[in-house]
């Protein structure tokens, strides 16, 4: 279920709050492959499903930053912020990998405000941390710390 705030005051509210999980989300090799095709990262362990099969992983994976990057669709289902000007994604304190995304598992988001705090141009900061949960996996496929800020 999502969470809806409005305005500045109730993001503030958000702090420590546990956001829950998103749905699940397959990772097909069509995606993978237009992410290599984006970002000129071609290596057969992601676009060579027959090599792949015979690597280290038993088949292709999807890139890290493919997986950072399904951050954004994911984190929609659980956060939506009303009545803010602008919202922008300020950046990352920390990010690691510690299970690869095999093509065709099923992938999750869970989400944590760890802290909000006001900034310059009316405006306030969030820490959220994330844990990107592959269905059936003991480690997760990514876990990091994002920044956004949004303004009045």
């Amino acid at each position: 279920m999502t969470i809806t705030v409005t305005g500045l005051e109730e993001i503030k509210l958000l702090a420590g709050r546990d956001l829950g999980r998103s749905g699940w989300m397959e990772v097909a090799q069509d995606r993978v492959d237009t992410f290599a095709e984006a970002t000129d990262d071609h290596q057969w362990i992601h676009v060579d499903p027959d090599r792949a099969k015979d690597g280290p992983f038993g088949g292709t994976i999807a890139h890290g930053y493919l997986t950072l990057s399904l951050l954004i669709p994911l984190f929609t289902e659980l956060l939506e912020i009303r009545g803010v000007t602008m919202s922008v994604n300020y950046g990352l304190e920390k990010v690691r990998f510690p299970s690869p995304v095999r093509v065709g598992s099923k992938i999750r988001l869970a989400g944590k405000v760890g802290s909000v705090t006001e900034v310059a141009g009316d405006g306030v900061q969030m820490l959220l941390d994330f844990v990107v949960e592959i269905d059936g996996a003991d480690k997760p496929a990514c876990v990091a710390q994002a920044v956004y800020r949004h303004y009045a």
